[in-house]
């Protein structure tokens, strides 16, 4: 039920993000060289949100496989050793993740004690900042499911993007409508 809310907020917050930036982006460049004219707030606005949908997409990232990997060093073991290797980078995540965790609560509350707000936005600087929590406590969620996977053996590594495989797939189901066509 947790990973379920867990999935499904990442989703939508990374979806709504995509798309309010895009058409905040698009709406600034319609004013600026349509109009002559435009929002001062857009581009802060355009930067933290694009902060936001970074630090979600990386903890995305994570579920979906989608980054980059380079294993061919752990793929040299046998599937123990690549549990025990994979499992000390999620360690070493994790204590990232606490160091960035830690030092951005300490920096946040600081922020929030002299009341700095954005330079174009009436909004708090701690509350635009705060993304740094939510997206390093996503990712260390995420870190943790990866290691309470390889403990209980149903993972052995990181999950990685294979485009090769997956373009070699693509060419067989191209061969094959082309010829049945």
């Amino acid at each position: 039920m947790l990973l379920r809310i867990l999935n499904r907020t990442e989703e939508a917050v990374i979806c709504l993000l995509l798309v309010l930036t895009t058409l905040l982006v698009f709406v600034d460049v319609i004013m600026r060289f349509g109009f002559n004219s435009g929002f001062m707030w857009t581009q802060e606005l355009t930067l933290h949100m694009s902060a936001w949908f970074v630090l979600f997409g990386a903890s995305y990232g994570i579920k979906a496989g989608s980054h980059i990997g380079v294993d061919a060093f752990v793929r040299l073991f046998p599937r123990t050793g690549r549990r025990i290797l994979t499992g000390i980078g999620v360690l070493l995540g994790l204590v990232y993740c606490g160091l960035i965790l830690y030092g951005s609560w300490i920096y946040l509350g600081k922020v929030k004690r002299i009341g700095i707000e954005l330079e174009d936005l009436p909004i708090p600087a701690w509350i635009a900042h705060s993304m740094l929590i939510v997206g390093f406590t996503f990712l260390s969620i995420r870190l943790l499911i990866l290691l309470r996977d390889i403990i209980t053996d149903r993972a052995d590594g990181f999950r990685h993007a294979d485009e090769a495989r997956d373009s070699m797939e693509i060419v067989k189901e191209l061969s094959g409508e082309e010829v049945r066509s």
